[in-house]
């Protein structure tokens, strides 16, 4: 009786203790009813079930003040709209932080890409991570090495220093965009708690140290109508429906980065000449710009007879899955929020025939020449800035839903961090100082998302 009345009616919960700043004290219950399409089997007590829940108000209507309802609304409103949907996936990048008590097989720095074991000490704890994700959402693709790795950081966190820290990413694949909202989190606490399981730890800040690669989290995004994917046309090129995505990303990409790059770290991460963006860009399979447009499968001929000239069976039908990549994200991000923002953009973009030629102007071929670079405009080159971007797009984020007290409350934590011009501040301090700094910085954030 008790299982049915929860499952049926959820829970009470304090509204003002999970979102400090958004509910008031005399507003604060909430309802928080489970979702049942998010309920999944604990890996390490197969008789115990987790459900993520939303919240609802004293109406038992969604709440119109978290994060969840405000992205489930921009869903169903693009749906509204357009009669199409928004599929996401997320490159969850992360620092493995692993006890250096056995010196063999050390790895080398920014060579870690796709690097196997023995060289990768932590290879066993991701191979349960990746295990666990994919039992639990079913929607992983893989998890594998990413390119950072340093042999032994320093640090005044003792959670850090004297560590070898190991970089992964765990890609998911495309779901719908809600879901993505939902899965991400867990994640985060199954990756966290897995690591701590070995005696290890895990971080998503969006760098840790100078000179190395920093973790970013993109993603790829893809419209579909009644399941069908609809970026690309019969004739290979990309549809209006997918400029239109790319241009609305482009028109609001400055108060995306206030929602998806929320701390200092996050812009020592975007420098320009590392595969960061740092300038309002598209282009196809290049991993400088804003906006990627990757491989899709789709080719002239099958692939698997340019290795395998031998093969006679079936081959799918269509196994091409074009997707666009918004690269500025990083772990630092409001997930809900930046999921949320994403999908106003993209209803916008697919709304306005402005966005299509926006998306035309701002294509880039190959490489970014200097006088290219110049011409385009850039992204905030601090949280200060980005909460500036937020304050002049506001009108566009209210009128589309978003609560003006959760606004606030994002851009007030965004000049919080004061890095208004920090890196040249950085610049002015001698060679140690500007490390000791740049490596507060960093690591001040090891587990604040």
């Amino acid at each position: 009786a008790y299982l049915d009345r929860i499952l049926a009616a959820g829970e009470r919960a304090d509204g003002s203790s999970l979102f400090p700043g958004l509910f008031r004290t005399g507003e604060s219950d909430l309802y928080v009813v489970p979702v049942y399409r998010w309920a999944f089997l604990d890996p390490w007590a197969p008789d115990e079930l987790h459900v993520v829940c939303r919240f609802a108000g004293r109406d038992g209507e969604p709440s119109p003040w978290t994060p969840d309802n405000l992205l489930a609304a921009q869903a169903a409103e693009l749906r509204r709209a357009t009669g199409l949907d928004l599929l996401a996936l997320a490159e969850l990048e992360q620092y493995l932080i692993l006890d250096r008590a056995d010196p063999r097989f050390s790895g080398r720095s920014q060579r870690n890409y796709h690097q196997s074991a023995p060289y990768l000490h932590g290879r066993a704890i991701a191979d349960e991570m990746l295990r666990a994700a994919a039992a639990i959402t079913g929607a992983v693709k893989y998890c594998h090495a990413e390119v950072g790795y340093i042999d032994r950081i320093e640090s005044s966190d003792p959670e850090l220093d004297g560590k070898r820290v190991e970089q992964y990413e765990l890609e998911m694949d495309l779901v719908p965009v809600e879901d993505l909202g939902c899965w991400l989190p867990v994640l985060r606490w199954l990756l966290r708690e897995i690591a701590n399981r070995h005696g290890a730890s895990v971080t998503f800040v969006p760098k840790l140290d100078e000179g190395m690669a920093g973790s970013g989290m993109h993603f790829h995004l893809a419209l579909a109508r009644d399941g069908r994917n609809v970026m690309r046309g019969d004739d290979g090129e990309l549809t209006r429906e997918a400029r239109g995505l790319i241009g609305g990303l482009l028109a609001h990409a400055a108060p995306l980065v206030s929602f998806g790059n929320t701390v200092a770290g996050s812009f020592l991460r975007l420098v320009p000449g590392q595969e960061a963006p740092t300038r309002l860009c598209w282009g196809r399979s290049n991993r400088a710009a804003m906006i990627r447009v990757p491989l899709d499968f789709s080719t002239p001929r099958r692939l698997d007879l340019t290795m395998n000239p031998d093969e006679d069976g079936l081959y799918p039908a269509d196994l091409s899955r074009p997707t666009v990549e918004i690269r500025t994200p990083d772990g630092s991000a409001y997930t809900h929020l930046l999921l949320a923002a994403i999908t106003r953009c993209a209803a916008t973009g697919l709304a306005d025939p402005r966005a299509v030629e926006l998306a035309d102007r701002l294509e880039v071929r190959g490489d970014l020449t200097r006088e290219q670079r110049a011409a385009l405009d850039e992204l905030p080159g601090s949280a200060v800035a980005a909460a500036r971007a937020l304050e002049a797009h506001r009108a566009f984020f209210e009128a589309g839903g978003f609560p003006g007290r959760m606004l606030d409350l994002v851009a007030a934590k965004l000049r919080a961090e004061a890095d208004e011009e920090l890196s040249a501040r950085l610049q002015q301090l001698p060679a140690a100082e500007r490390l000791a700094e740049s490596r507060r910085l960093m690591h001040k954030d090891l587990h604040k998302h």
